[in-house]
């Protein structure tokens, strides 16, 4: 197969997955997937993938709808590899979770639904569509270059109506990771929807969520005294809630916080309480974030972890936007709605590789692309500092391109400026 030798040893770590034939076609699948210049169907990636059709076409499509693989297994492998290649010092893996819909066309597609769009639902209406609901667990990297950080998926499920929560899902993705990772504690963080997993996670897992501004919070209940009669309370006094306390505090902390990559100055305010209808009988870190110049709205977040410090807290959850970077580079930059599997497994399959392609491109170019190509500028964008996922994309096209072109006319050959312009067009073709 025509792929460079750090490309293919990223892909052996999954290869396990695989029985040995589709294995094979797994492998020409990537390649295709990641090569094509159109749309990303089957049909149009075999082209790249399989030039010279040594394979029949309906066989890329039984590999979606049907053949021997599992995708949790394959995610647990691909899980293994991206903490080993990336997040080997780590003793803390910062995770972070959310969910989209992948919109389909078609009224039979395996485990489709109409689902709410995040995306262009507001407060006085709701847009539906019709599509798969996925949800992802992704591990936060900090790249060398500095900036905003990255979201890796390391784990992948869909959600069908009638079966498991999206709680529920996030509980068992983050469940089999503990399991994987004995000797790593976790921190998760999500959005507000998310907050009452905060009284289902391991004992290793910390999380950082919203809070309500109008929750009902509680005191820590007072010691049994003595001779005291009838069961011990289980939660103190009616404190007010995170809106009025913000309104109240005056103790106010100054802290500098790490913010999608970008330094802010914050006050905090710090409490311990109960907040009895997510997490009974453990108390939670309510940290309030407010922007000194008065121009931003009080933000109030909680963690579990009653010993983090609060610019921590605050910096986590700016990072959690990385996911939605993931969402929306996987959508426009990879086609991960394009692949038209309508049965079987077919749908949820050509999702899980859509997201697995986005962590093996971040994964080789951190790894191997990043130091040996240099950043692109364009004239209009002359002070761009850090590579973009499309700058990786394009990275790993061109080193592909390049060795299908050496194969093909000798690894001596010289390479003339025609050449090279050819490479770089065919690189950022999409």
């Amino acid at each position: 197969m025509c792929t460079v030798s750090t490309f293919d040893g990223i892909v052996l770590g999954v290869l396990s997955a695989f029985t040995e034939p589709s294995g094979q076609v797994f492998v020409r699948l990537v390649v295709g997937w990641v090569l094509c210049p159109t749309r990303r169907t089957v049909t149009g990636m075999i082209l790249y993938g399989d030039p010279e059709a040594e394979r029949s076409h309906d066989t890329y499509h039984r590999f979606l709808r049907g053949a021997a693989w599992c995708v949790g297994v394959f995610f647990r492998l691909w899980a293994e590899v991206v903490v080993r290649q990336l997040c080997l010092d780590q003793t803390v893996l910062w995770l972070i979770t959310d969910d989209t819909v992948h919109r389909k066309s078609g009224r039979k597609v395996e485990g489709a639904a109409w689902c709410r769009d995040a995306v262009r639902s507001t407060g006085q209406r709701t847009v539906y569509v019709w599509g798969l609901q996925v949800v992802l667990v992704c591990v936060r990297v900090m790249p060398p270059w500095g900036g905003e950080p990255l979201a890796l998926p390391i784990a992948f499920r869909v959600y069908r109506k009638g079966g498991p929560t999206l709680l529920e899902l996030v509980e068992e993705m983050v469940r089999d990771l503990a399991a994987m990772f004995t000797d790593r504690s976790f921190v998760l963080t999500g959005d507000g929807f998310y907050a009452p997993l905060a009284g289902h996670l391991p004992r290793r897992v910390h999380l950082i969520s919203r809070i309500r501004y109008d929750a009902a919070l509680y005191g820590m209940p007072l010691p049994r005294r003595k001779g005291q009669r009838g069961r011990s309370r289980k939660k103190g006094v009616r404190l007010p809630s995170p809106a009025e306390t913000a309104s109240r505090a005056r103790k106010w902390k100054l802290v500098q916080t790490l913010e999608r990559g970008k330094k802010r100055t914050r006050l905090v305010y710090t409490r311990q309480v109960l907040w009895d209808h997510v997490l009974p009988d453990q108390p939670v870190l309510l940290v309030i974030s407010r922007d000194p110049a008065g121009k931003e709205k009080d933000d109030f977040f909680f963690t579990t972890d009653l010993d983090m410090e609060p610019a921590t807290v605050i910096s986590a959850f700016a990072d959690r936007w990385a996911i939605e970077d993931t969402f929306r580079n996987t959508k426009q930059f990879l086609g991960a709605e394009e692949p038209q599997c309508w049965k079987g497994d077919g749908p949820q399959r050509a999702a899980g590789l859509a997201y697995f392609l986005y962590g093996m491109v971040w994964l080789w170019y951190l790894k191997h692309g990043h130091a040996s190509t240099p950043l692109t500028r364009t004239p209009w964008y002359q002070h761009k500092a850090a590579p973009s996922f499309k700058d990786a994309l394009a990275a790993l096209r061109k080193a592909l391109w390049r060795e299908r072109f050496f194969q093909t006319v000798g690894c001596r050959a010289h390479v003339g400026k025609f050449h090279k312009l050819l490479l770089d067009a065919l690189a950022r073709a999409a």
